[in-house]
């Protein structure tokens, strides 16, 4: 049981993260998604993921 929680918690934390700011992709992201869009869930989320620490994190 205490391994099936340790599991979903990394799973719960990319869910909330990819929930967040999902309409404010600058252009650039735009344009990148245009070009090269994500080839399946598992990017997609990689990609959600890094652009919400990129705006949390300080520069």
């Amino acid at each position: 049981m205490r391994a099936i929680r340790l599991a979903l918690i990394p799973m719960i934390l990319m869910a909330g993260l990819t929930a967040c700011n999902q309409d404010n992709r600058t252009f650039g992201e735009r344009v990148r998604d245009t070009v090269d869009p994500p080839s399946g869930p598992v990017e997609r989320a990689g990609r959600a993921v890094d652009r919400a620490v990129d705006r949390v994190a300080p520069n």
